[in-house]
C-alpha cells in the first residue's frame, strides 16, 4: 500500500517537473522571439522599424560617386509600353486565360510553358478581354458618364463611371520598404478613381495599430492619399460573428445531418433567440445566419491570421486580396469587375486541381462560395492554408467554382524556381527569387537569353564596354523568312556614353569630408548602370510575387531599383506610368537609399 502511494507520488512529481520544464522552455522561446521582433519582453510591444539612416551627401556607392552615376544605359525609355489603359467596362474572359496558359483540364499541356503564356498575355489582350453587352457603367444611374466623370486632382480622387473595386492587404508592425513598394506599385498601375486600397492592420496584437501607422514616419508620405481617399487603414480584429448569406447553410449538403425529416432546421430557440445548427452556425429569429467563433477557436499566429484574413475580408467586402509581397504590374480591374470573379492561382506547377495559392485571391462578397470557404476553414480549426482549403473544395465537388489561373499571371518564375519549366525561359530569365534584388555586375546570369524583340537604343558609341548588347550569342534573332537559315551577324559590343577615367589608386575623402569631387568611372562601379526597364519585366503578368524576403533591400541598379525609379519618376510627375498617364495627385516622397550598399 505504502509502495503504491509512493509510486503515485513519484509519478505526480515527475509530471509536475516535466510540466515546469516545458513551460520554462516555452517561456524562453517566446521571450527570445518577442525581444527579436520588438526589442522588448512585453508581448504588446510594437516591432522596431528597420533603420532608415540617410547616407551623407557625396558618399560612395559601390566604389563610385553615386550622384554622378547614370540611372540607365537606355537612350529613350519607353514608359508607356502598355498603350492606353483598358476601358473602364472591360471584362477578362477567364476561360480564354485558363485554356491559353494551361491547355486542357486533364493534360495541362501548356501549364509549364510560362514564356508562351506571358507572350499571349502581353500581345493578345483583344483575345481575352471584351466589353459586355450590358456594361457595368450603365448598370446604375448613380454612375456619372465616362465623359462627365470628375478627373482626379491633388485633393480629389475623382469619380468612377462604374463600380469601385476594393483591394485588400494585411500587415503587422511598422511601415517598411515593403509597404512602400506595394503601395507605390498599386498607385503606378491601377485605375485609382475606380479603386480603393484597404490596408488591414493587426489590431488583435497591437490595439493601436491604425493610430501607430498614421504616426509612423515611414508611412507619412502616404498620409495625403489617406486623406484623399485612395487608402484606408483598417483595424483587423478577428470577428466573433461572421454573417452568412440567408439559406446557404440549409442548401449545404454538409449540414444535411442537422435537418429534420421535412428538410428544415429545428425551430427551437435558445435564451438568446438563436437556433444552433452545428459547427458554430446559428440562425436568429429574423432568419439571418451567422458563423460564431468561440474564444478557444481564436488564433493569433501571424501566418494563420494572414491566411484567414483574406477569406474573411473577401467574404465581407469582396474585391481582391494581395499579400504585401506582391508587386502589381498591370491594371487588375478587368479581372475583378466581372460578376463572377472568384479566382486564385495554381500552387507552382502542381497538377492537382485543389492545389491553390492565395497570395492573389478574389471572391464575390457574401456569396455561397465565400461562405462555404469560410465555414470550411473554421470547421477545420481555423486552418485556411490554401492547399487545405483547395483540397476541401475538390473533395466536396466545388473546386471549379474557384477559377485556377496559372502562375504566369501572378507569379511568373515559380515553375522555373521549382525546376518545372518547359519551353523557353521568361523575360527576364530568373532562376531564383533573390536575383531581382541584385545590382552587382553579372549577378543575374543569362537574364536576356530569350529576348528576341527589337533592341533598345543605348547610349553608346563604340566597342569596349563591359556590358553587352542583348543580341549576339545569347539571344535568338528573328530572320527575314523561314527559308533563311543563315546565322545572324553578331552585333557589336557597345560603350555607354559615360565618362571613363583611370581607376584611382586610393579612394580618399576631400577636405570637406565627402567624396563629392571624385569623377564617375563605370569601371570602378560595383553597381553599374544597365539596360533594364519595366517594359521588359515579365511583361503581360498582372503581378510579380516576391515570396517573403522581408529583410532585403534592392541594390542599386537591380531590377527592383529600376522599378523604384519608375515609381518615383511617375509620382514626381517626371515620367508616365505604363499607360502613358501623368500623376496629378498629391506629392509622394521618394524611396530612401540604403546605407548597406555604400
Amino acid at each position: 500500500m505504502d509502495y503504491n502511494n509512493s509510486s503515485k507520488l513519484q509519478r505526480c512529481g515527475l509530471l509536475l517537473r516535466n510540466l515546469f520544464i516545458a513551460s520554462l522552455a516555452y517561456t524562453s522561446v517566446v521571450g527570445v522571439v518577442t525581444v527579436y521582433r520588438t526589442g522588448s519582453l512585453s508581448p504588446f510591444s510594437k516591432p522596431s522599424a528597420p533603420s532608415k539612416e540617410i547616407v551623407d551627401t557625396g558618399s560612395l556607392s559601390g566604389g563610385v560617386n553615386w550622384r554622378l552615376r547614370p540611372e540607365t544605359l537606355v537612350k529613350d525609355i519607353n514608359d508607356a509600353y502598355a498603350g492606353e489603359r483598358p476601358h473602364v467596362d472591360t471584362y477578362a474572359n477567364f476561360t480564354r486565360l485558363i485554356e491559353s496558359c494551361r491547355g486542357s483540364s486533364t493534360k495541362l499541356e501548356k501549364m509549364r510553358n510560362v514564356h508562351n503564356c506571358l507572350s499571349y498575355l502581353a500581345n493578345e489582350e483583344k483575345d481575352y478581354t471584351f466589353i459586355p453587352e450590358n456594361p457595368p457603367s450603365k448598370s446604375s444611374q448613380e454612375y456619372p458618364s465616362i465623359e462627365k466623370a470628375e478627373k482626379p486632382s491633388r485633393t480629389n480622387i475623382g469619380e468612377c463611371p462604374g463600380p469601385v473595386q476594393l483591394f485588400h492587404t494585411y500587415w503587422t508592425g511598422p511601415s517598411t520598404w515593403r509597404v512602400e513598394f506595394f503601395v507605390k506599385g498599386y498607385l503606378y498601375s491601377q485605375n485609382l478613381p475606380c479603386s480603393r486600397l484597404y490596408i488591414w492592420l493587426d489590431a488583435d496584437t497591437y490595439p493601436n495599430a491604425v493610430a501607430s501607422m498614421m504616426d509612423d514616419p515611414g508611412f507619412a508620405k502616404f498620409l495625403p492619399l489617406v486623406e484623399r481617399g485612395d487608402i484606408t487603414l483598417k483595424a483587423w480584429k478577428f470577428p466573433h460573428r461572421i454573417p452568412l448569406p440567408k439559406g446557404s447553410v440549409e442548401q449545404d449538403p454538409l449540414y444535411a445531418n442537422y435537418l429534420s425529416k421535412e428538410g428544415t432546421f429545428d425551430d427551437r430557440m435558445n435564451s438568446k433567440g438563436e437556433r444552433y445548427i452545428g459547427d458554430g452556425v446559428v440562425v436568429k429569429k429574423d432568419g439571418s445566419e451567422w458563423l460564431v467563433l468561440t474564444e478557444r477557436q481564436m488564433t493569433f499566429l501571424p501566418v494563420a491570421v494572414s491566411d484567414a484574413v483574406r477569406f474573411v475580408v473577401l467574404h465581407l467586402y469582396g474585391g481582391v486580396y494581395l499579400d504585401m509581397d506582391v508587386l502589381l504590374l498591370r491594371d487588375m480591374r478587368s479581372l475583378i469587375l466581372p460578376p463572377d470573379h472568384n479566382f486564385a492561382e495554381r500552387w507552382a506547377v502542381h497538377s492537382h486541381p485543389g492545389d491553390f495559392n492565395t497570395a492573389v485571391l478574389s471572391l464575390n462578397p457574401n456569396s455561397s462560395l465565400s461562405s462555404y470557404l469560410v465555414r470550411g476553414g473554421v470547421r477545420m480549426g481555423l486552418n485556411f492554408h490554401p492547399r487545405i482549403i483547395g483540397r476541401m473544395a475538390w473533395k466536396d465537388g466545388r473546386v471549379e467554382e474557384l477559377a485556377m489561373f496559372e502562375t504566369g499571371l501572378f507569379d511568373p518564375i515559380w515553375g522555373e524556381f521549382n525546376w518545372g519549366r518547359e519551353g523557353r525561359c521568361s523575360i527576364p530569365c530568373f532562376k531564383d527569387y533573390g536575383v531581382a534584388f541584385l545590382g552587382t555586375r553579372d549577378a543575374v546570369k543569362d537574364e536576356w537569353q530569350t529576348y528576341d524583340s527589337p533592341q533598345l537604343e543605348l547610349k553608346a558609341t563604340s566597342k569596349g564596354s563591359e556590358l553587352r548588347k542583348r543580341t549576339a550569342t545569347n539571344v535568338r534573332t528573328k530572320r527575314s523568312s523561314p527559308e533563311d537559315n543563315a546565322e545572324p551577324e553578331p552585333e557589336p559590343e557597345i560603350t555607354p556614353e559615360v565618362k571613363v577615367v583611370a581607376p584611382a589608386k586610393k579612394i580618399e575623402k576631400g577636405p570637406d569630408g565627402t567624396y563629392g569631387g571624385r569623377e564617375y568611372n563605370i569601371a570602378d562601379d560595383k553597381y553599374p548602370p544597365n539596360n533594364r526597364t519595366m517594359e521588359n519585366f515579365f511583361r503581360g503578368a498582372w503581378s510579380y510575387h516576391i515570396h517573403n524576403q522581408w529583410l532585403k533591400h534592392p541594390q542599386p541598379n537591380s531590377w527592383f531599383d529600376v522599378i523604384q525609379r519608375a515609381h518615383d519618376g511617375f509620382l514626381r510627375g517626371e515620367r508616365t506610368n505604363l499607360y502613358g498617364e501623368r500623376w496629378v495627385g498629391p506629392e509622394v516622397g521618394g524611396y530612401d537609399r540604403w546605407p548597406e550598399f555604400e
